[in-house]
């Protein structure tokens, strides 16, 4: 058994999805995974299935009829966690951009430190972040700069998607009326949470651009996290 929950979304990962697997659970402590996959043509899925064979009761498979967003994704994972008994339920990539050694450090943060969310962060310590171009750097860290100044949270890397959430979290918001479906839903669960009062801290990690796979960054997930920050905003403004 085991009370954390790690969610991998996954679209085309066949080329990453077996090793991130194996090393979540090389951890010391004990994990369980979801693999929440969006009708992959590359056959992820069914890598997922013959691992399931091995690990039967730690992995799990949650499939979608297609592609629908990175937030969709995370809303249908968080909602599968909530029905099972885990108290602490993790955001990671399938790529090894988020380093599978790192989930005992946020794990640690909500379950001995307190924390109601642990953020693997990119810039609290500097900027650490290996093999990105600088414009996306730029780019990334003037997203996060622009989020602070509109919302007011203190969280350095607010469209980090490396993250662990408390149970009660998830529970106190409403995940049916989460808008957002990429760089914008991380930004929105944060504000969200920081709304109702729980306590966010930011875990330094380094952050490693995928070797393997493509990429599932695009202009419009760019402009909704861009536009999207000032709705939540006036949202919050006109809801008191």
């Amino acid at each position: 058994m085991s009370d954390a929950l790690v969610i991998i979304p996954t679209y085309n990962e066949i080329e990453n999805i077996e090793a991130i697997i194996r090393a979540v659970f090389s951890q010391e402590k004990v994990f369980h995974v979801l693999v929440v996959d969006d009708n992959s043509p590359d056959g992820t899925a069914e890598q997922v299935k013959t691992l399931q064979i091995e690990f039967p009761d730690q992995l799990f498979l949650l499939e979608r009829d297609k592609k629908n967003g990175l937030g969709r994704a995370y809303i249908a994972g968080f909602e599968w966690a909530l029905k099972q008994h885990y108290e602490y339920i993790f955001e990671m990539d399938a790529d090894f951009s988020h380093n599978p050694n790192d989930l005992i450090k946020l794990y640690k943060a909500c379950d001995v430190d307190g924390a109601d969310i642990a953020v693997g962060s990119r810039y609290v310590k500097g900027i650490t972040v290996v093999n990105w171009p600088l414009t996306r750097i730029l780019l990334s860290y003037g997203a996060s700069r622009y989020v602070r100044f509109i919302t007011r949270m203190k969280v350095k890397d607010s469209t980090a998607g490396f993250i662990c959430y408390k149970r009660a979290v998830l529970e106190a918001i409403n995940l049916n009326k989460v808008r957002f479906v990429g760089y914008a839903f991380q930004i929105e669960m944060k504000f969200k949470a920081h709304e109702k009062g729980f306590k966010i801290t930011e875990i330094p990690v380094i952050f490693k651009d995928r070797v393997k796979g493509k990429s599932k960054m695009s202009g419009s997930i760019i402009s909704e996290a861009v536009f999207g920050v000032i709705s939540l905003k006036l949202k919050s403004l006109f809801s008191k």
